[in-house]
């Protein structure tokens, strides 16, 4: 559902929320190490998402990523939009360019109901909510 771009933008996001929640701030690989990412790759993501003040980011020595107010205040459906626009929450499941409700895809009403469940997930979930789980529980970031 979510390209491989965004699915690395989304577990970087969680591994910044939950190793910077004493204040420390985390580098470029010891998150792409963290969620099994190509440095390279991640860096890119990074930068996009720092632009767009999902995460922040500080150069120098004791520089790096990590999540102050604002950015914990974002929800996972920002996350999304901002690598992947919206088309998980318009486009058809099937990738077809006139999928509507004149003109449906035969999985369209199936994929409509759960197309509205998904984007209530991810924009009710902020990523501050998501740092308070990481108290409770110990979640999986990495393929390994």
């Amino acid at each position: 559902m979510f390209s491989k771009t965004c699915e690395y933008a989304i577990r970087a996001v969680m591994f910044i929320t939950r190793e910077t929640k004493d204040g420390r701030r985390v580098g470029v690989k010891e998150i792409a190490e963290g969620i099994d990412s190509p440095v390279y790759f991640i860096a890119k993501i990074l930068q996009e998402l720092s632009k767009r003040g999902i995460v922040q980011s500080l150069k120098g020595p004791t520089g790096g990523f990590f999540m102050d107010g604002n950015s914990l205040n974002h929800t996972v459906a920002d996350v999304v939009m901002a690598i992947d626009g919206d088309k998980l929450f318009h486009g058809c499941i099937l990738g077809l360019s006139e999928c509507s409700e004149k003109q449906p895809c035969p999985l369209h009403a199936e994929f409509k109901k759960i197309r509205k469940e998904l984007r209530e997930l991810l924009t009710q979930t902020k990523l501050g909510e998501l740092q308070d789980k990481f108290d409770v529980a110990t979640f999986y970031l990495s393929r390994r």
